[in-house]
């Protein structure tokens, strides 16, 4: 094993039920996962929804390794009793089905709370408790769209974009782990759990917050500017031109040096002090003759080279990589942030936890194929033998 690294063991002990499915859930389970947790995944017979909604497993490989797999029908009665046996021993126990879903199946929070009363119970849902969408559906796009991501992504006068990242459903599956985490911890001095509700459209508008903060400085609502505030600021064009040759370059209004150092090393030296664009101010008014002059420079070099120069003059600047650059970057692989997942027939890398700890950063293991660990998993939790399980796997149990 690479001695860059090793597993956090930070909540080594901790036994997590997980009934959830696609991705802001499965996010939450899979972090309380690298930090050593033992995640048994609770899957229908045929699997859970994200593992049988595409045609190949990538999807359902990124958001559940370190996992355990167990099989079980919840819609037989013994299969709901295993589930309830194994409240009793968990820590945590995790849902994101639709709204009603999880009542429904006898499985809601005062049926478990009554069996454990140290459980934290923790749930996703697309929207909060008492809000008029309550009842609604909710994947990451329609998070990004109502939490006011989508408003202020984009150029101005253009359309609303949606963020790349997933921050509804990732983003809002970070936030239940920490809070999680939390709860356990406040656990340890007053011995009962608590129950922790995530509504993606709250988590959204949470990662979005520096939002109000321009409306309360125009008393109108945030409008969609690319970041920075200032000119120039953004994405410029490098060669040799494909999709993805853009450097992105920010000059801060706290830095007033940014600018000459930029004239500097474009050239441009005879513009310091213009006054046409030596304030900030003016250098907005004129953004597009401003963005211009930069254009120039940039596209006579590579974006690699752009972001090395520029960042190199103490600008701050970086290249627009993809996914592919990504992957055929050695350095993450030498350092653990990327490892190679193997999932039966299949192989992918994949980024791993990235906070180090003590210099090291947590081990990839491969998400569970379906019912992996089903009688490993009972015998662990409720020591079942394999007869017993074998018996329940005769009967449609599990």
């Amino acid at each position: 094993m690479n001695p860059n690294i090793a597993p956090p063991n930070c909540l080594a002990g901790i036994k997590v039920l997980d009934l959830t499915q696609f991705e802001a859930g499965t996010t939450c389970t899979e972090a309380l996962a690298w930090m050593g947790a033992d995640v048994v995944k609770v899957e229908p017979p045929n699997g859970e929804a994200g593992r049988r909604g595409v045609a190949d497993p990538y999807y359902f490989m990124i958001y559940s390794a370190n996992k355990r797999s167990i099989t079980i029908n919840l819609k037989s009665e013994r299969g709901l009793a295993l589930v309830k046996d194994m409240a009793k021993h968990a820590d945590v126990f995790t849902e994101n089905f639709g709204p009603g879903t999880i009542e429904k199946l006898g499985l809601g929070y005062d049926v478990i709370s009554a069996i454990n009363p140290r459980i934290v119970y923790a749930q996703v849902k697309g929207f909060g408790e008492g809000s008029p969408y309550e009842k609604g559906l909710c994947f990451d796009p329609i998070a990004q769209a109502v939490g006011g991501a989508m408003s202020i992504t984009g150029e101005p006068g253009g359309r609303p974009i949606k963020p790349g990242p997933t921050i509804g459903d990732t983003g809002t599956g970070m936030l239940l782990a920490f809070s999680i985490v939390s709860a356990l911890y406040q656990r340890a001095s007053t011995g009962k759990g608590r129950r922790l509700q995530a509504a993606m459209q709250d988590s959204v508008m949470h990662y979005s917050r520096g939002m109000f903060i321009r409306q309360a400085q125009s008393g109108q609502a945030a409008p969609r500017r690319p970041g920075g505030g200032n000119a120039p600021s953004g994405i410029f064009p490098c060669k040799p031109g494909g999709p993805n040759d853009y450097v992105y370059l920010l000059t801060s209004r706290a830095n007033p040096e940014h600018w000459p150092r930029l004239l500097k090393l474009i050239g441009r030296e005879e513009l310091i002090g213009d006054p046409r664009y030596d304030k900030a101010a003016a250098r907005v008014e004129r953004e597009a003759e401003v963005n211009e002059i930069i254009a120039q420079w940039t596209r006579q070099h590579t974006k690699e080279e752009a972001m090395a120069m520029i960042s190199g003059a103490g600008v701050p600047a970086g290249a627009v990589f993809d996914s592919m650059e990504l992957t055929n970057e050695a350095s993450f692989y030498e350092r653990g942030i990327l490892q190679t997942m193997q999932h039966g027939d299949w192989k992918m890398p994949m980024t791993t936890w990235p906070v180090r700890f003590d210099g090291a950063v947590a081990p990839l293991k491969p998400a569970p194929l379906l019912g992996e660990h089903t009688t490993e998993a009972l015998g662990d939790w409720l020591g079942l033998g394999a007869a017993e399980v074998e018996a329940l796997h005769k009967d449609g149990v599990v």
